[in-house]
């Protein structure tokens, strides 16, 4: 089981930027950050692959948010600017098994087996 523990959440003007960081204890195939607003389903933000390193996103968060692993892959990265209130919610990330694909239906959350407890953002205008 990998072990998950968000942080970097915080309260931020439109237009400003946050830094979440995911400390990661443990092997994944893939991991992502999902989020998830009072009444609304939880989606997936970005993802990025333990191997190969790609990456993907949700399209309303293309060319404002970056997802990075360092090389030691224990630090997942999700670097957001440009924030917009619609992107107010409580940030997990999430890590798919080892030895599992990653990549296809990155933002199901129902192929990752391990989350962390969740870090607040909150944009507001």
């Amino acid at each position: 089981q990998v072990q998950l523990l968000e942080f970097g959440g915080g309260s931020v003007q439109v237009g400003g930027s946050l830094t979440l960081s995911c400390a990661v204890s443990g092997f994944y195939a893939g991991m992502a950050w999902f989020r998830q607003d009072l009444g609304k389903e939880r989606e997936g933000v970005a993802s990025i692959c333990a191997g190969s390193g790609d990456t993907f996103y949700l399209a309303s968060v293309k060319g404002r948010f970056t997802i990075s692993q360092d090389n030691a892959k224990t630090t997942i990265t999700l670097k957001m600017n440009d924030l917009k209130p619609e992107d107010t919610g409580m940030y997990y990330c999430a890590a798919r098994p080892r030895f599992s694909s990653c990549g296809s239906r990155w933002a199901l959350p129902s192929l990752y087996s391990s989350w962390g407890q969740g870090t607040q953002v909150t944009v507001s205008s």
